[in-house]
Parts: structure tokens; sequence; C-alpha cells
């Protein structure tokens, strides 16, 4: 209902757009259309009128149409289709619409939707339409227009046709029709629409009642399966999802099921037809699918049924072949129950006359023999069976069709190459044989068993290497070919000898092993008949006449080559032998009685072995020998000759390597040698040289062994024939034509080489010995250095080379008597060998090229000349270096595995070989010296194999008597620090082998010094050997120290020290673990001999320093510095000179050894010491040596190294009170070191330091920065707060630091320390005296500098008098600074001891004048005057002496001195001097100040304000002297002292010295007028104006006395002065002197004006 419903809409939607208007346009369209339809229809009738002919009126209008549509497809199309919804047209106007349509669909291809659309609908309504006779065209064409439309507007037909096509609802028949269409036409299309077709249309299979709607759906599925298997075939072209033929198949089983149970039972004939027809492309997708394949069988007999429901055979036939085919193809046979039926039906259809009607009755024939084969391949015995059960029928017929249908089967297999089949055919013929058919095959028959033969013979030797199911079936048909073969020999008659040719021959032929022992066995036995038969021989010949029988040496040559392996086939070599014997006669008479005696025993080692316990080599040896023996009875003739040709010809046969053909090459060479004729031996050799395949390397071994066997007799021969050989290929460096004579395998350049230079060693080899030695060196060695050196060498070449130097040494070592041959190309060879190792790959090993290139250099060292020593070094290298090079080879790589055992087998053994000559211990140590660098490699490989090398070598140096010969002085300590740290090495193997090269070397040592181990001592190095197996790794770190424990007794010092010295020397070369165990080795070798290795200190140290920066880890350095420590405790001058005689200043491995003395109070404390003693030595005088300890304490060293250890040790150490007690020591011992300042640029740390830096030198880097910062750091641990601020305060450092300043700061210094110090005063105090009688003036300085005199110090510690006696050497000293600092310390005694100055007055008085007497600089004379001003404070009057005088004349000296700090002091000193004065000195002081009184007065304005103020402080204690109260008023008025206050005072004292003293102020004048010339301007005007006053106040009767001119000419001169002061003081006191020289008293003759 809903159906109908649907498709009412749809026609009234088309009726609807029928009414549609037309265009203008295409209304003139749709008229030309209708025109030319009418035309067309016109033409039609006419054409039915007037009978058959074509229209070309109703051909032209479909053209001019079609035309029309190349313009305007669109509106051509919808004018068709316009007409096609005329109402009451006629049919054949709508097929001539419909044809135009595919005309127009065929040309334009796409078309517009909207057209396409509305012909889809209409061509879909018309082709369902109510078929009538004439619908049935119209509904055709419908369909194929559809069809047209899908190739371009696919998805609207198919939409369009599935619209219709529902489940369980019968459909058109032209739907299906034109789905089966669309199917062929667009298959890759289709495929996607394929499985819900078959889906839908399968349930319309009930639904189908009518005969035409079953014969419509059978075709259907004939066409959808063939476009199945179409797409299947081309799945690759698919852009469609994929649906497999499993799926195809599971879809259409039940079709074929319901086709085959239910439609083919149908009455009409035709549905049956189309039923079987539709079954063949069904079963094409069904029997391939294993799980249908079998269900599928099931419905064979309804298939055999269709023969007898009046079908035709022959499809039946057909489809029922189809099965059985597949059946035989899948290895599936149809069930056995099914069997007798099918037999039996299809023996029917061939016995049975078909029906005239049935025209397929031939072709049904066929089919039948078809399916009979099938099943003969599946069931022949069972086939075989029924055939014979139907020979037994009576009727003729059925005999007649039964031996028709053998034959077809039989023949129709002969060429088939099934198992079965063949071994079906065979048993037919063997029974044919037995039944008494034997004429029926002596033809065909014989013929296919001797294919039969051959073939299975063929296949069975070139089978694979891996038998599979057909080797096995193969097998199985050869068996069935000898039993088939034995009863025809058996069975029939007149045929055995002709089957005795044919096996001979199959001898001659075959290499199938399995057939062999059978067929010599048959022809044995029918031999032995024919010799026991009276007319045998004449029976043979009369055959032989017809058959080419081999010849006697062919046939020899044959069973020979066979022979050589005796035991396959079942044990051949009996049989061949026995058919040789019983064939002797025949085939070499003059051999025969040597045959009976020699095969017999051949017979018997056979007999007495079998294949698992004889020999091959010795067989083959047997075999020759017995050819040689039987060669030998045919001498004269050429029957050798002719056997080598036979056994030349024999090589072709042999397509690949095997036992036969080496033994073939063995004979050959072993018959030629044997030959009279050379030229034809010659031509035989020259053949086979252009014959062999180069290429191949077992036929070209085979040749070179030829070739060596023939020059045992033929030698010259042979080198001819090689030199002909190398001629006649043209051999030259730039030609190389060898590929013209072998077509068939071109000849590579080097394959030829390499088997020429082997040629040459095999004929070393096999000649005679003093052959040899007259050609090893030319041409044999000659021609093979020539063909390696002219080649590419590649790998083979490279072999080919070393073997045949191998073979050529060896074949010089054999010879007896060499005497003194030299074999003159040695050196060549081994410079080539050399080349060739070094060119090999280190890092992989892809061919033996360097185990063989080993070898050789093995057998090359035993020749002459020998090796030298440098030789034998540089060989072991290369050699060493290409096999421990090597990775090694993964586990899983067996070949690669082999090739690595044997390189290092090779290389072991040329160790051997070269060691022989050098047993002694320069050469042990030259092999140790080679393994070296790979013992101490960073790979793990690397070590293990180098390890067992050394192991190797001293098994070697063992066994053959090299420790016979001690071992040098260190040699052994060196040999075990090498192998040492491999004891804890992370690899077992490298472990174990080095315990057993340790093992080795300490009982070399053992035996060399007479020692013994005790049996305590060997288990426990078995112990440790037993914990180095394991993985634990204390364990092993355990072992090996124990290890070195037990060792350790056995070394003496020195080689103690070469152990050491190796151990340190490969620190840091591997990884940390082996670092570990040489640091554990030293660290328990210096606990177990410290004490004992004084002499070796410094060279222990030195080893263990050099290596210790290079150190990285931690877990390795700590012991080492363990190490140092430990000698340093037993050997502390030594380890700490070697310390400090490191070439840079606390790198961080030194910083690292300090510290860690520093964690160690005590020891620190005592390594303190040390260092001060190495800076205080400096400062003593060099004693003399009395022991090794003193010469490294003396021995020099750089005070800046000292210096930074100091301040480290003082900055790191803990304190205590132990330490504090080395501050005085190291306070005292830090300034005598600043008071050095040396060039520090000559300083050896500081030129290092410039070498290895390129950076500035820090700033710390330098004496005096790190003294004072050692002072700082010295001062801040003491924990006195106070004296630190106190020092900064005062800038003591700053002082300290600068040159100038430098003697102020250690004095500023001394003094803080005293005041805060106490409890170091009384050690401090007996420093700075040491210091002060020390021999270097620089320690004396600043001892002195540091004098404590000015405090009280001394005097409470009792030591004033050593230093006063100390004080005095120092101002007798020539030294500035000295001198001052002496007499400054004797001046402060005046403040530190006063009331021992008394005591002393006499020491200082001299001390300090002395310093006036001879004034060599100002710095000691100021000091000595400021001295003896302390000094008079102490003193009085009496106390001085004649000194006083002394005194007052050397101070006087000064008062005009240029040195303003002289003048000062000076003053400083007569003033007080004038304290001093008592009663009894004041005349004489009197008269002193009277000499002083000018310089004082004038020096009053002296230009230094302290010289001019203490010069008016010395006047005022001077102004009592002169005993005028008056001048005392006139001064002690005076505050200050100003000019206008001098010149009173001077008036004042001028005016009572005219009054009462006028000669002293006439000499006052005099004296005056001498400092007009001083130096000081002030001085001068002071003098100017003090003249000027004097004059004023001077009387007339001195006036007189003036000497005026000169006087005027004096002051005349300062008008002159530079300094206008000067000049106005002259003019004034010129005014005053012209004034005086017109006073009217000097009026008189005898005056002047």
């Amino acid at each position: 209902m809903t159906d109908a419903a649907v498709d009412s809409k749809e026609d009234r939607s088309e009726e609807a757009e029928d009414l549609e208007p037309l265009e203008p346009d295409d209304r003139g369209t749709f008229q030309q259309v209708t025109n030319l339809l009418d035309i067309m229809d016109s033409g039609s009738a006419k054409t039915d009128a007037a009978g058959a002919g074509p229209d070309m009126r109703k051909t032209l209008a479909s053209v001019i149409i079609t035309e029309k549509a190349t313009t305007e497809p669109s509106v051509v199309l919808h004018a068709l289709i316009r007409c096609l919804q005329v109402p009451e047209i006629s049919i054949q106007r709508k097929v001539n619409i419909y044809n135009i349509l595919q005309e127009i669909i065929q040309q334009e291809g796409e078309l517009e939707e909207r057209g396409v659309q509305r012909l889809v609908a209409i061509a879909s309504k018309e082709m369902r339409e109510t078929l009538e006779a004439e619908g049935y065209v119209k509904a055709e064409v419908a369909s194929d227009t559809l069809v047209a439309l899908s190739r371009n507007h696919f998805s609207m037909v198919m939409y369009e046709l599935q619209h219709h096509l529902k489940p369980l609802n019968l459909t058109d028949e032209f739907v299906i029709t034109t789905l089966a269409k669309l199917a062929n036409g667009n298959v890759f299309e289709f495929m996607p629409y394929m499985g819900i077709t078959l889906a839908t249309i399968f349930t319309m299979l009930r639904l189908a009642d009518e005969a035409k709607m079953r014969q419509v759906i059978c075709g259907a599925m004939e066409t959808f399966c063939e476009t199945v298997q179409f797409y299947l075939r081309h799945l690759e072209d698919s852009v469609y999802p994929v649906m497999t033929e499993d799926q195809f198949a599971l879809k259409l089983f039940p079709m074929f099921r319901y086709f085959v149970t239910v439609w083919l039972k149908d009455h009409n004939p035709e549905v049956k037809l189309g039923v079987i027809k539709s079954l063949k492309p069904m079963l094409n997708l069904l029997l391939p699918n294993d799980d249908l394949r079998e269900q599928l069988y099931d419905y064979i007999p309804l298939l055999l049924a269709g023969y007898r429901g009046g079908l035709e055979a022959f499809f039946v036939t057909q489809v029922l072949r189809q099965i059985l085919e597949m059946s035989v193809t899948t290895n599936t046979p149809v069930p056995q129950m099914q069997l007798h039926t099918i037999f039996t039906e299809l023996h029917i259809q061939v016995c049975a006359k078909a029906p005239a009607q049935e025209q397929y009755s031939s072709q049904n024939l066929a089919e039948i023999v078809h399916c009979f084969i099938a099943l003969a391949r599946s069931y022949p015995k069972e086939l075989m069976k029924f055939f014979l059960s139907q020979m037994e029928m009576s009727k003729e017929a059925i005999r007649v069709g039964t031996l028709t249908l053998i034959r077809a089967v039989v023949s129709a297999d002969v060429s088939d190459t099934r198992f079965k089949v063949r071994m079906a055919i065979l048993r037919i013929i063997g029974q044919l044989a037995l039944s008494g058919y034997q004429d029926r095959i002596k033809g065909w028959g014989l013929k296919y068993v001797s294919v039969q033969l051959t073939l299975s013979t063929y296949k069975l030797t070139n089978h694979r290497e891996v038998f599979n199911q057909r080797d096995l079936e193969e097998k199985m048909v050869h068996k069935v070919t000898m039993d088939t073969v034995k009863i025809i020999t058996s069975s029939v008659s007149g045929i055995t000898d002709e089957f005795w040719v044919r096996l001979l021959c199959y001898i001659m032929e075959t290499d199938y092993t399995e057939a062999l022992t059978p067929i010599c066995i048959s022809l044995t036995n029918l031999a032995e008949r024919q010799l026991r038969t009276k007319d045998a021989e004449a029976s043979v010949a009369s055959k032989g006449r017809h058959v080419d029988l081999p010849a006697p040496q062919k046939l020899l040559a044959r069973l020979l080559v066979l022979m050589s392996s005796p035991y396959k086939g079942e044990g051949r070599g009996i049989a061949m032998l026995n058919l040789l014997r019983t064939l002797s006669r025949s085939i070499a008479p003059s051999m025969a009685d040597t045959w009976e005696l020699e095969i017999p025993l051949l017979v018997k080692y056979l007999e007495e072995h079998t294949e698992f316990t004889w020999n091959q080599k010795t067989w083959e040896d047997k075999l020759i020998q017995f050819l040689r023996n039987s060669l030998k009875k045919t001498r004269g003739s050429n029957w050798s000759l002719r056997l080598s040709k036979e056994l030349n010809n024999q090589i072709e046969s042999f397509d690949g390597p095997s036992l036969e053909k080496g033994f073939l090459y063995q004979a050959l060479g072993s018959t030629l040698a044997t030959g009279l004729e050379a030229d034809k031996v010659e031509m035989l050799l020259l053949e086979l040289l252009y014959k062999t395949d180069y290429g191949n390397d077992f036929d070209r071994e085979g040749v070179v062994l030829c070739f060596g066997l023939c020059a045992r007799g033929q030698v010259k021969t042979v080198l001819n024939v090689l030199r002909d050989f190398e001629e006649r290929i043209q051999e030259s460096e730039l030609s190389w034509q060898i590929g013209a004579w072998r077509k068939d395998h071109p000849w590579r350049r080097e394959t030829v080489k390499s088997a020429l230079m082997v040629m040459y060693s095999c004929v070393a080899s096999y000649c005679h010995p003093q052959v040899l030695l007259t050609h090893v060196d030319s041409p044999i060695t000659a021609k093979i250095i020539h063909h390696y050196s002219s080649s590419c060498q590649d790998v083979c070449l490279k072999m080919a080379f070393m073997k045949s130097v191998v073979q050529v040494t060896n074949a010089i070592k054999n010879i007896k008597d060499l005497e003194d041959f030299q074999f003159a190309q040695k050196m060549t060879l081994t410079g080539i060998i050399m080349a060739t190792i070094k060119a090999e790959p280190t890092d992989s090993l892809v061919s033996p090229v360097r185990t063989m290139a080993m070898e050789a250099l093995s057998h090359l060292s035993n020749l002459k000349p020998f090796y030298s020593t440098e030789e034998n070094n540089e060989l072991m290298d290369i050699s060493i270096h290409s096999v421990i090079s090597l990775q090694p080879p993964a586990e899983d790589n067996e070949s690669v595995q082999t090739l690595y055992a044997n390189a290092k087998h090779a290389l072991e053994q040329l160790m051997e070989s070269l060691m022989q000559r050098q047993l002694d211990p320069n050469g042990l140590q030259e092999m140790v010296h080679l393994l070296e660098k790979w013992i101490l490699s960073e790979k793990e490989g690397e070590r293990e194999k180098a390890m067992s090398l050394h192991l190797h070598l001293m098994h070697i140096y063992v066994q053959s008597g090299g420790g016979c010969i001690p071992l040098k002085l260190g040699q052994f300590g060196t040999l075990v620090g090498l192998i040492a740290p491999c004891t804890c090495d992370s690899h077992r193997r490298t472990r174990l082998a080095s315990m057993g090269v340790l093992s080795s070397l300490l009982d070399l040592h053992a035996s060399q010094t007479c020692s013994s181990w005790g049996p305590s001592k060997e288990l426990e190095r078995a112990k440790c050997k037993e914990d180095l197996q394991g993985l634990d790794v204390e364990k092993i770190f355990s072992a090996s120290s124990r290890i070195a424990k037990v060792a350790c007794v056995q070394f003496n010092c020195d080689e103690v020290v070469s152990l050491i010295q190796k151990l340190c020397e490969n620190i840091g070369a591997m990884d940390l673990q082996h670092d570990k165990a040489s640091v554990t080795w030293i660290g328990t070798f210096l606990q177990m001999r410290a004490k004992e290795l004084e002499d070796k200190v410094a060279e222990i140290l030195g080893a263990i320093l050099v290596q210790l920066p290079v150190v990285d880890h931690r877990e390795a350095r700590r012991p080492l510095i363990e190490g140092i420590l430990l000698l340093a405790h037993y050997h502390q001058e030594t380890v700490l000179t070697a310390l400090l005689r490191q070439p840079l200043p606390m790198e961080s491995h030194l910083t690292e050894v300090w510290l860690a003395v520093a964690e160690n109070v005590p020891f620190a404390r005592t390594m303190l010491r040390g260092l001060m003693g190495r800076l205080q030595s400096r400062f003593t005088p060099r004693a003399h040596a009395t022991s090794k300890a003193d010469i490294w304490r003396q021995a020099a060293v750089d005070p800046l190294m000292t210096l930074c250890t100091i301040h480290l040790l003082v900055q790191k150490t803990a304190v205590d009170d132990k330490l504090l007690e080395l501050f005085p020591d190291l306070t005292y011992t830090l300034l005598l070191q600043l008071s050095t300042r040396g060039p520090e640029a000559m300083s050896p740390v500081l030129k290092m330091w410039g070498l290895a830096h390129t950076g500035a030198l820090p700033e710390e880097i330098n004496l005096q920065r790190i003294t004072i910062k050692s002072l700082k750091l010295l001062f801040g641990r003491l924990s006195n707060e106070q004296l630190v601020q106190s020092l900064e305060e005062q800038s003591v450092w700053a002082l300290l630091q600068g040159s100038s300043t430098f003697l102020q700061g250690v004095g500023l210094l001394a003094r803080l320390c005293m005041r805060s110090v106490e409890g170091y005063r009384q050690r401090l105090l007996e420093l700075v005296l040491r210091g002060m009688d020390s021999d270097v003036l620089s320690c004396r300085v600043s001892s002195t500098a540091v004098c404590f005199m000015s405090d009280p110090v001394l005097y409470q510690e009792e030591l004033l008098k050593p230093t006063v006696l100390m004080l005095e050497k120092g101002a007798d000293q020539e030294d500035e600074a000295l001198r001052v600092l002496s007499l400054r310390a004797l001046g402060n005694m005046a403040l530190g001891a006063p009331k021992k100055v008394r005591q002393y007055r006499k020491l200082l008085l001299e001390k300090c004048l002395d310093s006036l007497r001879e004034p060599v600089n100002t710095s000691v004379t100021s000091e000595g005057m400021e001295a003896l001003a302390k000094i008079l404070a102490e003193l009085r009057e009496g106390d001085l002496g004649s000194s006083f005088g002394v005194i007052c004349e050397q101070c006087r000296a000064f008062f005009d001195n240029e040195s303003e700090l002289l003048r000062f002091k000076a003053f400083v000193l007569f003033g007080k001097l004038a304290k001093v004065v008592r009663i009894s000195k004041k005349h004489f002081f009197k008269e002193e100040v009277k000499k002083a009184w000018i310089p004082l007065m004038l020096h009053c304005q002296d230009p230094c304000s302290d010289a001019a103020e203490a010069c008016m402080a010395t006047m005022f204690q001077c102004v009592h002297f002169w005993g005028w109260k008056a001048l005392e008023s006139s001064w002690g008025r005076r505050d200050s002292g100003t000019a206008d206050e001098m010149t009173v005072f001077q008036t004042t004292l001028c005016s009572i010295l005219t009054q009462k003293k006028p000669a002293v102020l006439y000499s006052f004048l005099l004296e005056t007028m001498t400092y007009v010339n001083s130096n000081l301007p002030r001085i001068r005007i002071a003098a100017c104006n003090l003249a000027g006053t004097i004059m004023k106040q001077m009387s007339a009767h001195h006036l007189r006395k003036l000497d005026f001119p000169a006087l005027r000419n004096s002051l005349q001169e300062l008008q002159l002065d530079s300094d206008p002061g000067v000049q106005r003081a002259a003019l004034e006191t010129l005014k005053i002197l012209d004034t005086c020289s017109q006073h009217p008293l000097l009026a008189s003759p005898g005056g002047f004006c």
C-alpha cells in the first residue's frame, strides 16, 4: 500500500512537470525534435511496409537530433524527455527516442542533473510497466538507457534501482536485469552495493515461482559472480572499501544451496539449464574457500542426479569437473564414500550410448575423461580397483569403455609431474608386466620407466638443502621406479642386455646417491651372470655393435670419483669396487692382477669402518695410492694420459663443490705427475687453466691443488705452463684480456692473479726440496709479489697472497739441510704484509686477512735473515693494534666470533715467534711496552684482550726459559705496577688474567731471588683469585689489597719506587675503579715499607705529586694525600722540601694536601715549625749537614711557596693552646720575611706562574702581600679584638707595606704586641735578640726595629745587657738603617731603663758621638743627636766628662748644616746641654755659648720653623750664661720670638756688649758678616739686619777697625741677590754702614771714610 502510494505521488509529480510551459527557444527546439521524430516514425512505417532495408531519412533525422545535442544538450534532452511524456505515443517512437538518448549520453557524457533525474524516473517507470510482447523492447531500451546514464550518473541510477529493490518483495525482472548490466558495466562503483543486492535478491528466491523470473535471477547471478571475479583480480585498482573473497563466498553460499536443492529440481528444463550455468561462476568463488569446500562436496550427489533429470549432461559434467579438479589442486579430495557413486555415474556416461538428441556428447566424453584424470590423481588405487572390477564384466562395451578410460588416463598423466600420478602409472606398468601384458609395455612402458628413473634422479639430485614434502614424494616415486625396474628385469624377457647398457650409461651420468648402489649391484650381478654364460662374450659383442659403451678410462675415472664418498647411497663404495673388480679384465687387463690384490684391501677398510668412524683424508690417500699403483702397470703407454683426459673431461660434469670433485682434482694432478710426454701434459694443464672458472673458489682451489700435485714429478713443466699461460693471456699492467677466452665465465683480473699466486706457492709446497731452493726466490716468490703488487688488492687477493707466503715459508722450513740459506725476498714480503695489516679497518673484522697476515709473519720470522729488535717491535705493534682495537663480536654472530678467535690466536702465535729470538728482560719489557697502552685503554674489551695477551706473553717467557736471566733493577716493580690496577677491573676475565700475570711475575721474581712462597701465602693467593671471580666490588678491592700485602714482602726499595712510580703514572688513564686500585696498592706499600724508604722518599713523592693534579676523583686523590702524610710522618724534611718545591703556589692538589695536614693539629704544628725553619734558614748561616734530613732541610725552597703554605695552615688549622705557642715564632718569622724586599720577578714560582697562566698575577701572589696577609690572619686568630682594632686604627698594615714606613710599622707592631700579648713577651724578645745577632743584614735591621728599649720590658726580662751589646754592634755597622735603629734603641734606653743609663753611659756616649764625628748621612747623625738628647736627660754634669766638650763642639758644627733636620736636632741637643750644665762646666759652657751665639741669633730666623723654634728655645736656655740680668729680663719679657722682638733683643744685647765687652761685639760683627754668603736667603737677611744692629751700637774705637770697603763690597754684592728681601736688607745695612763711616770720630789721619 505504501509503495503504491509513493508511486502514485511520483506519477502525479511527473505529470505536473509535463504541464510546465516551455521557453520560446525550448519551444522551437521541441518542435524541431518532434518533426524529426515524425520523420523517423514515417521511415519506420515505410520500412515495415517495404520490408527490410535501411531508411536513410530515419538515420539522417537521428543524426540531426544528435548533432543538435552537441550545441544545446540540455535543451535537446528536455525536448526528448517531453516527447517521451506525450500521451499515447507509439512504442516504436519511444524506442527511437531512447536510442537517440543513448547516443547523446554516450556522446556528451555528463548532462544536466535536473534533466538526468527526470530521465531516470521516466525510464525506470517505463521499464517496470506491465510487459507485453512489444513492451519488452521498450523495457530493454529503457534499461539500456539507465545503464548508459550510469557511466556518468551512477549514484542517481543506482538510487532509483535500489529504491525498487526491497527485501521480501519480488521486484520487476528488468530491475534485476538492469542491476546485472549495471554491475557488469561499473564494476568498482557497484561493489559497495553488491552485498546488499545479493542479500535482497536472496530474500526474493522463495517468492520467484515463475520460470521466467527464476531464469532472470540465474542469469543475473551469473553476471554478478563474474563481476566479483573481475573485481578480485583487479583489487589493487579499487578505491572503494575492500570486500574479500571469503566475504563474497559467505554471501553466495546460501544462494548456491538454494539453487541446487530447490531450483535444480524444477521441471522446467530452461530453469535447470539456467541454474546449472550459474553454478560454474558461483563455484569459482566458493571452491577456494577451505571452510565451504567440504560443504560443497555434500551436494555432488544432487549434481549427479542431473544426469537422470533430462538435463544436458555436458553442463553437469563441466560443474563436476570443476569441483574435482579443485579438489586435486587444493589437495582436499572428495569424500571417499562418494567415490563409487561418482565412478559409476561417470562410467555409465562413457559406456552407454549417448542419445542422438544430445549435441554435446563428444564434448561430454572429453569432460568425463578429465574427471577421471582428476580422480586418478586423488584416488589412483581406488580408481584402478574400480577399473579392474569393470574389466571383469562380461559386457564388451563395458570392458572397451574401461580400457579406453585407462588408456586415456595413462596417456594424459604421462606428462603429469605429480607424484601420485607417476606412481600410479609405474604401478600400472608393473602390474601389466606381472599380469602378462609384457608386449603392451615394451614400447611406451620401458620408455616411461627410463624417463622416470632419469627424472626422479635429476630432481633428487637437485633438491633443496632442506628436504620438504616434494622431496619426500620424489623419493617415493624413485623407490617405485626401482621396484618397477626390478620387476621388468626379472620378468620381461629379451630386454636384459638393453637395460644393462642403459644402466651402465646411467652410472656415467647420474649423481644421485640412492640410485647408484642398487644399480651397481644389479650390474655386478648381471656381469657375473654373463661371465658364467658360455656365449656371454659373443652376446655382449653383438649388443655392443649397436650401443656406444663407455671407454675403460672413462668408466674408471667415473668410478674413482664416485668412490671418494664410499658411504653415500647405502655404501656405494663397496658396490663400485666389486663392479670394478668384476670388470677389471674388460677395463684394463694390465691392471687386473693389481686390482685383484688391492681392491679386497680397500673393501676390507670400508667394511671395518662406518660413515661415522672412517677418515676422509685417509680414504682419499688410499685411493690415490691405488691409482698410482695401477698407473705403474701402464708405463710406456698412453693409458695415464688418456685417463688424465677423461678425468679432465669429468670436471665439467660437477657444477658445484663436492667431495667427489675435490678428489677428482687430486686424481688428475696425481695422474698428470706420471705422464711421460711433457708437451701433452702442458696442453692438458693449459686447457685446465683456460676452462677453470676462477670466480668459483672450489674450482680455483682444486686447480691449484692439481698443479701442486703435478709438480711432484713435473715441476719444470708446471712452471713453464704458468709462464706460458701468463704470456698467452697477454698480461700487462695496461691490458688484461682474459675475458676474451671465457664467454661463459668472464674472469676478473684479481681472481686470476690470486689463483696464480696460490699455484706458485702450491708448486713450492709439493715440489722436491732441492729443486725448491733453486726456484723459490725466482720465479716462485718473485711471481707471487708481482701478481700481488700489480693488482687492486681486494680481500680475496690479500688472502691468496698470505696463503702463498705461508705455503712458501713452510716449504722452505720443511727442508732439512737449509744450512745458511738466506730468503732474499723476506723483507719485501714483510713490507707488503705490514702495509696490508695497516690497511685493515681497526674497528671491525670482516675478513680473515689480518689473521692470515699475522700467520705469514710468524712463519717468515723463522727464516733468515732474522728481524732486528726494532723490526720485531714494529711488527708486533702493528699486529697488536690491528687485533685489540677490534670491537668484540656479537654473541649471536658465530662467523665473526670465529674470525675474532682466529685473529687473537694468530697474534699470540706471532708474539711467540718473535719472542723466541729475544727471550731476555729487554725483550719482555719491549713486548709489555707495546701492550701497555692497550692495558690502560678506557675500553673494557681492549683491556681484556691486552691482558690476555700479557698472560700469554708471561707463559711464553717462563716456559721458554726466559726466567733464567734476572730482571733489570726496577723492572719487576714496573711490570707489577702496570698490572696491579687491573685486579679490580670491571671485567671478570681481565681480573683473572691480571691475577695470572701477577702470579707469573711473583713466581718469576721469587725464583730469581731464591725466595719461596710459604703455604699460607699460596693459600692467600688462591683465596684472592677466587674472590676476584665474584661480582662484589668490596670483595674485589679487598682481594686486591691482600694481594698487595702478600706481594709487598718480595720487593726491595728500588722495586717499591718503580712500582709506585708506575702506579702513579697510570692513574687517570682508565676509570675510577682502576685508580682506586692503584692508590690502594700505593697505600698498602707505603704503610708496610714507609720507614725503609728514606733514600727513596723524594722519588716516590715526586711521582705522587706529578700525578696528583690530574686525579679528579676524591676517592682516588685522598689516599694519595694520606700516603704523602704518611711519608711526612717518617721523613718530614724530605716531604716538606718536595712540597715547597712545587712549581706553582697553592694549586688545588697542594691545597688539598695542606688541608689534610691542617686536619691533624699536632702534625700541622710540626709542619709549621718546619716551614718557619725554612724561612728563618735564610737569616742564619748554613750549617754543615750531618744527615740526609739536614740535606733536605737545607735545600733551597721558594719563600713564596712557604708563605702561601703558612697562610693556609694558619687559616685552616683549629686553634688550641699548643698552636698559639707558635705565635711569637710566626710573628717574628713573618716580620723577618717582610724585611727582605728583593726582586720578586726572579722568583721561580712567579716565572712558572707566567708560563702556566695567561692572565695577570693575583694580588695575593706576592711575597709582601702574602706575608702581611698571613700576619693579619695570625693576629686575627688570637681572639684579641682590641689588638686587631688597634692595628687597623694605627694603620700598621699600611706602614708595613710601604718601604719607607716599614721600620716604623715594625716598631709600632712590636709595641702593640708587647702591650697586648704578655704571655709571649719572653719568646718574642729571645727571637729579637737572635735576629739582632744574625749575619743577615735585613734580619738585624728588622730585629733592631723591634727592639723594645723605650719600654721597661727588657729590664724586667733581664735582657738589657745582651740587647745593649747587640745595639753596640749595630751602631758600628755601615748600614744606615741598622745604625739609625741601633742609635734610636740606645737612645730609648733612657725611656725604658733610665736607671741603667749611667751604667752604660760610656758606651752610649761613645756610639752617639761616633755618629757625629763621621757623618755618613743625615739620618744617622740625626738619630745620634736625638739619642744624645735622650741620654743627657738621664745624666749628670759629672757623668759626661770630656765628652761634654766634644758634644758641644760637634753640636755647634751642625748649626749651619744644610739639613734642616740636623740643624733642628743640633739646636735641641745644645739646649739639652744647657740644661745639664752645672757649676763645674758653667764657665766652659759660657764660652761655648759665645761661640754659638751668632748662629743661634741668626737661626732664630731659620726657614725651617721647627729649627727656628728650637733655636729660640735654646737661646732662651743659654741667655743666663751671659750673666746679665738686663739681658735675661729683655728676653724673658718676650712671649714670642717675632722679628721686632728679636731686633729689640739684639739691640739690647749689642748695647750691653758695647758697654761691657766691645771686643766681643766686634767679633760678633765679623762673624755675622760671614753669614751674608749663606745659602739660606732668610739667614742672609738676618745677617744683614744683625750686622746693621751691631754697627749702630758699636763704639768708634771698634768702628775704626772695620774694613769698610770690604764690608761695602759684600753688601753691594747682595744688591744683586735674587731674593728681594736680601736686597732690601743689604741696602738698609749699607746705609747704616755709610752712616757709620761718616761718624765724626772716625775723621782722623789714619781713618777712611
